[in-house]
């Protein structure tokens, strides 16, 4: 039968670089997806192969079809299998909410092409492979900007609002053999977001979060890879759930 395979889009850094270490050190094989700048990728490539796991690496953009399509056959080809599939692969817009003329329609576009239909392609593309191992899992990786109206920008909120439903269908529709869920965290540590917002920007949000979470707490990737394994490789009765990480912050701190 041979190792498990976890495959991991948009696994370069951060959330998705985490998620394909702590599953390659529970000893599956992983497959790690860029679509622009190899090296981040292949250092974490490396790491993987450092933790006993086989490594496919694919270049592939999962707003095009015909890229998801291939990276499902490489992932054929090589494996043989899938056994979870991670759609990490994200974009936004840092446009302050109130300033509603910063988003045109070819921001929503955008956002959507990779947070929405390529989370959908990527499913549709690798769903065969998934079918064949009953328990098999898909992770979307949301926000809790989804669900509290704050974030990046309006049209990554509902882009991931969008994400949670489309998680609700496709866990009816790949029933019994596929789970589908969602993982929604907070404000996470990473370069990409300390890029967005600047160093001062980064900090003023830190902050803001830890003056409302109830613990008291950002999160880091490693927690987010850590629920990505729960329910990709777990959660054997759940699915179409959107579970939050955000230490608290929804319910907020007393």
């Amino acid at each position: 039968m041979g190792k498990k395979v976890c495959v991991v889009t948009g696994s370069s850094s951060g959330i998705g670089a985490a998620t394909a270490r702590l599953y390659a050190g529970k000893g599956w094989n992983v497959v790690i997806n860029y679509s622009r700048d190899p090296a981040p990728a292949e250092a974490v490539a490396a790491q993987c192969e450092a933790l006993g796991a086989e490594v496919l690496l694919v270049k592939a953009d999962v707003a095009q079809d015909a890229d998801c399509r291939r990276l499902a056959s490489e992932v054929e080809a090589r494996f043989g299998r899938a056994d979870v599939l991670v759609n990490n692969a994200g974009t936004t817009k840092f446009v302050d909410l109130k300033n509603l003329d910063g988003l045109e329609a070819e921001d929503f576009h955008k956002i959507y092409s990779v947070n929405v239909i390529g989370a959908y392609q990527m499913t549709r593309a690798l769903a065969p492979l998934l079918r064949q191992h009953l328990g098999s899992g898909v992770v979307n990786v949301s926000s809790v900007a989804s669900i509290m109206g704050r974030g990046s920008s309006l049209a990554y909120m509902a882009s991931k609002g969008a994400l949670n439903a489309m998680t609700v269908g496709l866990a009816r529709a790949l029933a019994p053999h596929v789970r589908v869920n969602a993982i929604a965290p907070g404000l996470v540590e990473t370069p990409w977001l300390q890029e967005g917002l600047g160093a001062e920007g980064y900090q003023r949000g830190v902050d803001w979060y830890k003056g409302r979470a109830a613990l008291e707490a950002v999160i880091t990737p490693e927690d987010v890879a850590e629920t990505a394994w729960y329910l990709g490789a777990s959660a054997a009765k759940t699915t179409g759930e959107v579970m939050l990480v955000d230490a608290g912050l929804r319910i907020n701190k007393v």
